[in-house]
């Protein structure tokens, strides 16, 4: 339901609703998109695309594109999605390092979420973000309260200004009421500034995964045409990915068949040179499930940099509930599934821990992995998150209120 028809259900007040700061609805699902559908179920929650964590590039085709999107998307209004969740894209100037731009940006967001609140009901809500360079806008929407949801170490990402970043964050930081960051290591950093933060591990759409061990569940025909064993991957191919590994195993492993899912963002030539490397692109999230259905193993193959001790790859908890056997590198948070996965620090022993897991995989150990994934749910996640919520909520509401 979408326009002017799913208005009509606006007329019902939500009792506290939420305005999220998030990456764009479009964007292929990360945790934004679990925490923020699970929670409105229960709530109105307004998604507001990407206000931009770095200056565009006009001679980039791929970000003339998204502002193009972007301007058709505010004038189109909120869209709703699906249960109670909206999504919008508000009209900023899309310079996140100008204190000039900033601060008509913190003037038309006033204003733009004005109108969206008493267009949404929204009279009591809380302001929720995903992105780390929202600072400027908390305490001046009107909110009750202000959650950090921090899903990385965004001063390590290669593509954004690392001191910027840093700085944006670390005012974010000392604003909000609450933090919650996606491993251990990462809510260690970010209590340093903000005593109020908690672990929130990923979840995992368990019961979307576990139709891989259906056997009413097919196997896609491009996966199927590619001789096994296949050693799986899906996620965007990005710097962190480590493509030499990848290239150096399947070398060494020709009767092996590596199959990579996902969008291109870096240099990938290598791999595809080798004749039992496939790329096949971007897959939609649901039917993810069926391509793991149709893996042998799946692998985690991330490079030996700093920013992994404060990773935690969604996919890892979709592979054990697919039954997947796991081989990654020496990721902190994978580590913490002794009994589920393999760890390999060098091309040597990730080849031998394939090997292993190929020659070691049965029925009875992926109905195993699937079960233990049963309480890792994102349900379960975002209960534990709303009850800290709450939690912080009354310590922060004055007495007798």
């Amino acid at each position: 339901m979408a326009g002017a028809p799913g208005l009509i259900r606006c007329l019902a007040l939500s009792p506290t609703g939420i305005i999220c700061f998030a990456k764009d609805w479009s964007e292929d699902p990360t945790s934004n998109h679990h925490v923020l559908r699970e929670l409105a179920r229960t709530r109105r929650v307004l998604w507001l695309n990407s206000v931009g964590t770095r200056t565009p590039k006009l001679s980039s085709g791929r970000d003339l594109g998204k502002i193009r999107r972007k301007l058709g998307e505010f004038v189109r209004g909120p869209v709703n999605v699906e249960n109670d969740l909206w999504v919008f894209s508000p009209l900023v100037l899309p310079l996140p390092h100008s204190a000039v731009a900033r601060r008509i940006n913190q003037q038309i967001l006033r204003a733009t979420i004005a109108g969206l609140r008493l267009r949404l009901g929204l009279r009591k809500f809380q302001l929720w973000t995903f992105l780390p360079n929202v600072a400027d806008y908390v305490g001046t929407l009107g909110e009750d309260l202000s959650v950090y949801y921090c899903v990385d170490e965004w001063s390590m990402f290669t593509y954004l200004d690392g001191t910027a970043t840093v700085d944006a964050e670390r005012a974010l930081l000392d604003r909000v009421d609450c933090v919650f960051a996606i491993n251990h290591a990462l809510t260690e950093a970010k209590r340093q500034r903000n005593p109020e933060a908690h672990v929130s591990p990923h979840g995992v759409d368990h019961a979307a995964f576990a139709r891989a061990l259906d056997p009413a569940t097919a196997i896609p025909a491009d996966l199927a045409a590619i001789p096994g064993p296949r050693v799986g991957f899906y996620g965007t191919i990005q710097d962190w990915v480590d493509q030499d590994l990848i290239a150096q195993v399947a070398a060494r492993r020709p009767d092996w068949s590596f199959v990579l899912l996902g969008q291109e963002l870096v240099d990938a030539s290598r791999l595809r040179a080798l004749p039992n490397v496939h790329l096949l692109g971007r897959r939609p999230h649901d039917e993810l499930p069926a391509y793991c259905k149709g893996f042998d193993v799946g692998i985690i193959p991330y490079a030996a940099i700093e920013r992994m001790a404060f990773v935690n790859p969604i996919k890892l908890r979709e592979y054990l509930s697919a039954g997947l056997p796991v081989v990654s590198t020496a990721v902190p948070e994978v580590m913490r599934y002794p009994d589920w996965c393999a760890i390999a620090r060098t091309a040597d022993e990730f080849e031998a821990a394939i090997a292993r897991e190929l020659a070691g995989d049965s029925a009875e150990r992926r109905r195993a992995r699937s079960a233990a994934m049963i309480t890792e749910t994102w349900a379960a996640r975002v209960a534990q998150v709303s009850d800290t919520v709450d939690e912080v909520a009354r310590r922060k509401r004055p007495a007798g209120t």
